[in-house]
């Protein structure tokens, strides 16, 4: 009786499939929590009482954890993609295309037109990890999220890159009171846009498709999702009941060709063999070598508390903090003399106000008639919220808050270091003052929800997880890399065996390392500071702490309320700034709170912002997701001058039909990327040649969804993707042609060794010609063409123009190029005159500048988001980079300076240092590589001027949560610093 095996290790399950005859006698599906061999041995036992033991076996394993157990085995292996095709072969031959998602693993194989297999890198963003990652961020299980996204009302733009980034766009979200029907939905649908950006990368998903892999078959909400955004109908979309075991049934018809011969007692005796291999890996020395050790380590970090005293017994009057934080909420209350008199810390479990409701009731119950909160203060992600729904007296952002706490242990701190749930931040002080801020961008790899997510993934709470490594004789070097790259490190060390202490103590190292390298950017611990505060509950975990005094070699100071020194920082901040009469609501309205919420789109303005309702009876309410003021019933806050609004206007208004016959057609122009800047010089050059040109909108996430089909890389930055939303624009537009020339060279303004266009932006052209299929039907231009030498650019024109349109003469193109390059001045002067404008307007109203300094297409909404909104919302005057770059000497930079758009982010820098009420933002794209090399310069020559840098990353996700806490942070460290001037000076 002759039986085949398909064993399939995955990165988070094993599946196992037995054939006879063609016929699929057994299958079992099993996460293996990272015990992999040990659940292979498992079920192969387990399929012995179902096949029989006279059963004559063939096996092959195949799957992204089972090369390792193969070849410790001796058993064949065959790759995952041949078993997926082998499977589809077999079960479904109709296929066109197969997308099969498994654990940590994705591919599509292209079955019908040229064959094509495609899986995912080291990225386990879009998988089933990453589901599972964000069931334990919405603390459901992975099933009650399916059952959620069926009462979904809108999808929220989350990215999937990897669920480090989701999580920090779901937890502002959450924060502010999002539907989590919603989030569930949404979460699946960034998967689907995983999978067609991230591997289709282009080609299109058509005709008969079949979805395999656990995540397809278990999740209906995310089998919806794929069918909307493909637009399947059921004949077309195939969910097999096979679907799971799909890889295990190609392993086993692989197998059935295959030379060895087993019996059970063999297969078994090969596999345990296996199981009982040698772990090669690179290993770290011991966290603590011996208990005596870790007695002194204990001890010496006992010492740092504070007071507490029972609220029961006290009488008087307190002051409240609460810390709304990304994952975690606390709540500190204290006495006259800064006691802590009751403290709560939770998981917000997706429902932060629940929490705040619940533990305030309780402590107005604790309180009696004996104690009065008298002020109270909140901080954190869900800073508004909770201060619109119970009354709080005052919201300060977390920077502040933890530094009043840290020196209120430390008085002397030069350098804090709070690593949180989701974030990571880090402020030097200097003269008793913040001085410099870094905070984690859209990336939380190193932070404690990074730890958490791998505990819970092996079946541990991240205490027990942590404390597992505290005595690991040999923990596993991980390095220090982002999440995902660190799940194959994992990975890698599971199928080498190590044991679940091991990697404990490697990731407590990992996440110091990622702090320490990837977010301050330390060269030295000198850099750091001597008297150094680490606070957050990541380091309330013992072997994060000791990893972290061991790479900077030198004793911290950890507070024993590490984890609620925002809380507490609050408190302080409350007691300092006593009201005169506190606006906290009491338990007679609180016994009546109620907390609704509900969705709308916003029609004020062209944002169209989604907007979250968060009703809390009694009158109060509170709105987010706005980028501005109209929707909470205010007129706009002030109209304060913002070159970035008054920019976007100017350019938009060069497209605005001439009302004249023309000639020549029509002339399509997309309005991204050098395109921005060069809109007035392309737009006279047309016209001067007799043709009408037609600009695309201005970028929007529809357009942006219209072109993504398109999109061959999913790490090209946000501005480059939303150039096939505007090629598709412009063909519902019906133009007669589109014009997108390739330009090696920006115009040169004698501030750089040369005068280079970003390669992307160079030949983006050629990237669109090749991948939208649309361009084959109209005539596309893109010529190659020199704007930074004129003669030059007139003969090209010329010849270009000449030559494709006869009626067309050369001394057309030359005027033509000459009304062009003077449209382009007045323009360029245009700018420098309304900066000028705005910059007096604040020196005469008394207003901060803000210089946000970029690129020309970051004055497009989709791509910034409305962070120019945000600033002036603050009540600084918005200025770019190109109205002030002239304003100021070239400084001196140390690195080879070839490009026109950073020398004016360079001038503009020094501008700021020499004017007492500029300060400068710097907006960078993720995924720029040239503007990698712009930040620490932009950092340095900030730093030497005396101010604070702060830089905004910005991709496609629309929350602006983190880049809300960076610029309320340089705010309230350049107050501090013009504070303890004037007191130096008074």
């Amino acid at each position: 009786m002759n039986v085949n095996l398909g064993i399939d290790i995955g990165s988070t399950t094993v599946k196992i499939v037995a054939v006879r005859d063609g016929e699929i006698i057994h299958k079992r599906y099993e996460r293996h929590f990272s015990k992999v061999r040990e659940k292979a041995v498992e079920l192969v036992r387990d399929a012995r009482a179902q096949v029989g033991e006279d059963a004559v076996l063939r096996c092959a394993i195949t799957g992204s954890a089972g090369l390792g157990v193969s070849k410790a085995s001796g058993i064949d292996f065959v790759q995952e993609v041949f078993a997926t095709r082998k499977a589809v072969g077999v079960h479904v031959p109709q296929a066109d295309v197969v997308i099969e998602l498994g654990g940590e693993d994705a591919k599509i194989v292209f079955l019908s037109g040229q064959l094509e297999e495609r899986m995912n890198g080291s990225c386990a963003g879009g998988t089933g990890a990453f589901i599972d990652q964000m069931a334990v961020l919405l603390d459901v299980t992975p099933a009650e999220l399916d059952q959620l996204s069926a009462g979904a009302e809108r999808i929220h733009t989350i990215a999937s890159r990897c669920g480090v980034f989701a999580k920090s766009d779901i937890q502002p979200l959450l924060n502010e009171g999002a539907r989590k029907e919603d989030v569930a939905a949404s979460i699946f649908q960034a998967v689907v846009n995983q999978t067609v950006s991230g591997l289709a990368q282009g080609r299109d998903i058509k005709g008969d498709v079949l979805f395999l892999g656990g995540p397809l078959f278990f999740f209906k909400g995310l089998q919806k999702r794929f069918q909307v955004t493909l637009g399947l109908d059921d004949a077309h979309a195939h969910f097999p009941a096979l679907a799971p075991y799909a890889i295990a049934a190609g392993a086993a018809e692989y197998a059935r060709d295959t030379q060895t011969e087993y019996t059970f007692d063999s297969l078994l005796g090969a596999l345990e063999k296996a199981a009982d291999a040698p772990v090669v890996a690179q290993y770290l020395p011991p966290l603590f070598e011996n208990d005596a050790q870790y007695a002194e380590f204990k001890h010496r970090h006992g010492v740092h508390d504070v007071m507490t005293e029972n609220v029961t017994v006290y009488e008087g009057d307190a002051y409240l903090g609460i810390d709304c934080g990304s994952t975690t909420t606390k709540l500190v209350l204290i006495g006259a003399d800064n006691q802590i008199l009751f403290h709560h810390y939770q998981s917000n479990k997706g429902n932060p106000a629940d929490v705040i409701r619940e533990q305030l009731t309780r402590l107005y119950e604790l309180c009696g008639e004996r104690v009065h909160i008298v002020s109270s203060a909140v901080t954190g992600y869900g800073e508004a919220l909770i201060q619109n729904a119970f009354g709080v007296d005052f919201g300060l952002v977390e920077t502040v808050a933890h530094f009043r706490a840290a020196r209120h242990f430390c008085p002397d701190v030069d350098f804090i270091i709070d690593i949180g749930g989701q974030d990571i931040k880090c402020f030097k002080i200097r003269n008793k003052c913040i001085d410099n801020i870094s905070l984690n961008e859209a990336c939380s790899s190193g932070c404690g929800s990074f730890i958490e997510t791998f505990a819970r993934s092996m079946g541990y709470s991240i205490e027990e997880f942590c404390k597992l490594g505290l005595f690991a004789e040999h923990p596993i070097d991980l390095g220090s890399r982002c999440t995902v790259f660190m799940n194959s490190s994992v990975k890698q060390a599971q199928k080498d065996g190590a044991g679940i202490d091991a990697i404990s103590a490697g990731l407590s190292v990992s996440v110091v390392k990622n702090a320490l390298y990837k977010v301050i950017r330390a060269h030295s611990p000198d850099e750091l500071g001597q008297n150094i505060v680490v606070q957050g509950g990541t380091f309330l975990n013992d072997a994060i702490l000791r990893s972290f005094e061991q790479e900077i070699g030198r004793n911290v100071t950890r507070p024993a309320i590490s984890g609620l020194m925002g809380a507490y920082g609050a408190a302080l901040h409350a007691k300092d700034n006593r009201p005169a009469q506190t606006t906290l609501i009491g338990p007679e309205i609180l016994a009546g709170f109620q907390h609704h919420v509900k969705s709308a789109r916003c029609g004020l303005c062209e944002n169209h912002c989604s907007l979250t309702i968060n009703d809390f009876g009694g009158g109060r309410r509170f709105i987010s997701g706005n980028r501005c003021e109209r929707p909470l019933g205010k007129a706009k806050a002030m109209d304060l001058p913002n070159l970035y609004h008054w920019k976007l206007e100017k350019l938009r208004s060069y497209g605005e039909p001439s009302g004249k016959p023309m000639p020549n057609g029509k002339i399509g122009l997309p309005f991204g990327l050098n395109f921005y800047e060069l809109t007035p010089f392309w737009t006279t050059l047309f016209r001067s040649l007799g043709f009408e040109p037609v600009l695309s909108d201005v970028s929007t996430r529809d357009m942006y969804q219209l072109g993504q089909h398109s999109i061959p890389s999913d790490t090209v930055c946000y501005p480059a993707k939303l150039m096939h939303g505007h090629i598709e624009n412009l063909l519902q537009k019906g133009v007669d042609a589109i014009f997108y020339p390739c330009m090696t060279y920006n115009l040169d303004e004698g501030r750089a060794t040369n005068c280079y266009n970003c390669p992307v932006v160079a030949y983006y052209p050629e990237l669109l010609q090749a991948n939208v299929g649309a361009l084959q039907d109209i005539d596309f231009m893109m010529p190659y063409f020199e704007l930074s030498d004129r003669k030059r650019f007139v003969q090209q024109a010329a010849r270009f123009f000449c030559g494709k349109y006869p009626q067309i003469k050369k001394k057309q193109v030359a005027a033509a190029a000459d009304a062009a390059y003077q449209a382009l001045d007045d323009y360029y002067a245009a700018v420098r005159a309304e900066g000028k404008k705005a910059i007096a307007y604040a020196d005469e109203h008394g207003l901060d500048i803000a210089v946000i300094a970029g690129r020309p297409y970051h004055v497009d909404p989709e791509i910034n988001h409305g962070i120019d909104q945000l600033i002036s919302s603050f009540g600084l005057v918005i200025v770019s980079e190109d109205a002030v770059w002239h304003l100021a000497e070239a400084p001196e930079v140390h690195v080879l300076n070839q490009w026109t758009y950073h020398s004016r982010m360079y001038g503009a820098a020094k501008f700021v240092t020499q004017k007492e009420n500029a300060q400068l933002i710097q907006l960078v794209s993720f995924g720029c590589g040239i503007d990698a090399i712009t930040t620490d310069e932009m950092r340095a020559i900030c730093e030497a001027g005396g101010k604070i840098y702060t830089q905004l990353k910005i991709d496609e996700i629309s929350n602006l949560g983190a880049a809300k806490i960076r610029i309320r942070s340089m705010l309230a460290a350049v107050e501090e610093g013009r504070k303890l001037a004037q007191q130096h000076n008074g």
